[in-house]
């Protein structure tokens, strides 16, 4: 079951256009992504980060943006996993405002590595597990 998170457009996001500046979409996907391991693993980002010594850095990243978001919009985000491999993630991110007007959609691939050496491991079973079942529907 995919994941919904929420977030409110601040004004440190919005360009002199008076719209979410391009790069701000992308810090939204990874604040939602580090949110969502809580409700997909039962387990906080930072504790895989500092007692598992894992990360999942981004190796592949694609977006479209269909409409602006603005100041004191909200972001209700859809965040699953198409595609659990052996070291390999494949997220995927949909955002509407808060009216459902379709905003923007990602794709981020990540791989899981060892915080100590950088080198790609195996995702743990009880994460690779979990990632399983957060799909689209």
């Amino acid at each position: 079951m995919s994941v919904e998170l929420t977030r409110r457009v601040d004004w440190p996001m919005i360009d002199p256009a008076q719209v979410v500046y391009y790069p701000v979409y992308w810090d939204l996907a990874h604040r939602f992504f580090e949110e969502s391991w809580e409700e997909i693993c039962g387990i906080s980002y930072p504790i895989i980060i500092h007692e598992h010594r894992l990360g999942f850095p981004a190796v592949s990243t694609s977006s479209t943006h269909h409409s602006p978001l603005r100041y004191g919009d909200t972001v209700h985000c859809r965040l699953w996993v198409s595609k659990v491999g052996k070291s390999s993630t494949d997220w995927n991110y949909s955002f509407s405002d808060q009216t459902g007007r379709l905003v923007w959609t990602g794709e981020v691939t990540t791989v899981c590595v060892d915080l100590d050496s950088f080198e790609s491991v195996e995702i743990p079973p009880i994460f690779a597990d979990a990632l399983r079942k957060c799909s689209e529907n």
